[in-house]
């Protein structure tokens, strides 16, 4: 399946900045079910930015926008294929070793009702893989979908005790309960393929947890599904914080306002 995907981002200040930095987690990689055919990312100082590979594999920009402006705005854009691999990740490598990911974060820290949902799943279900199916359904059940309910410092463990939350909530509580147990798993950027014509806001966030004889495999339990042909994946972490699309910094200027517009649809052939 070949994705179209455009995620724009942009910085308005009331009064000018002096300079800018932002730091870009937005190049999607290619490995065995996923290519790259067309990829750009087009922002100010993009043509004399960083580029690098971080502890993780994700290939990182840093740019910096220099000279007094009063907004900035990002945009990647590009065509990548999928193929159906059943949430299974295949020839991606990651420098950083497996145990990195049991590390629990002050987002995914356990609460009590997040080590129960994970001790009852692991008493229930031998067989790791039906375990780990069964903590992506009690966390959908548990935490319903709410666009606006959470805010990007909210820990899985608030989410789980309000009932509600987004992508990032789900994903995080997955982390959680999993890492709890002592299996690895990590954070995941990318974006996802919807119904419907209006933008996004955001891009998607989903889990993956390391599962003997198969790897790494993918968890939505924002969806209770694993990764279809429909997902893109774009950057890996320990949470959301560590893997945000697009961080920025600057010097001088007042009252940041950000705004997000990301549209994911199947490309035409």
């Amino acid at each position: 399946m070949k994705i179209h995907v455009r995620h724009e981002t942009r910085y308005d200040y009331e009064t000018s900045v002096r300079s800018s930095i932002q730091r870009l987690f937005l190049t999607p990689p290619t490995f065995a079910t996923q290519k790259v055919i067309a990829w750009t990312i087009e922002a100010p100082g993009i043509d004399k930015a960083l580029a690098y590979r971080d502890g993780f594999g994700n290939l990182v920009h840093l740019i910096t926008s220099q000279g007094s402006h009063d907004h900035v705005t990002v945009i990647a854009e590009g065509v990548v294929e999928t193929q159906d691999s059943a949430g299974v990740v295949r020839g991606l490598k990651c420098p950083a070793p497996d145990n990195v990911f049991l590390r629990q974060t002050g987002a995914t820290e356990p609460s009590g009702p997040l080590r129960e949902i994970a001790s009852a799943a692991a008493a229930s279900f031998p067989k790791q893989l039906d375990m780990l199916h069964e903590i992506m359904r009690q966390i959908r059940a548990r935490i319903d979908y709410q666009v606006g309910a959470t805010h990007v410092h909210t820990t899985a463990a608030e989410a789980l005790a309000d009932g509600k939350g987004v992508c990032q909530d789900h994903a995080h509580a997955f982390l959680a309960a999993v890492r709890f147990l002592g299996i690895p798993a990590r954070y995941v950027t990318g974006y996802l393929v919807t119904a419907g014509a209006d933008p996004a806001t955001a891009s998607h966030a989903w889990a993956e947890a390391l599962v003997p004889q198969l790897g790494w495999v993918g968890f939505d339990a924002a969806n209770c599904t694993c990764p279809t042909p429909d997902y893109v994946r774009v950057a890996t972490g320990l949470d959301a914080q560590g893997v945000v699309p697009v961080l920025g910094s600057r010097r001088g200027g007042e009252a940041e306002n950000m705004t997000v517009a990301v549209t994911v649809q199947p490309a035409e052939q």
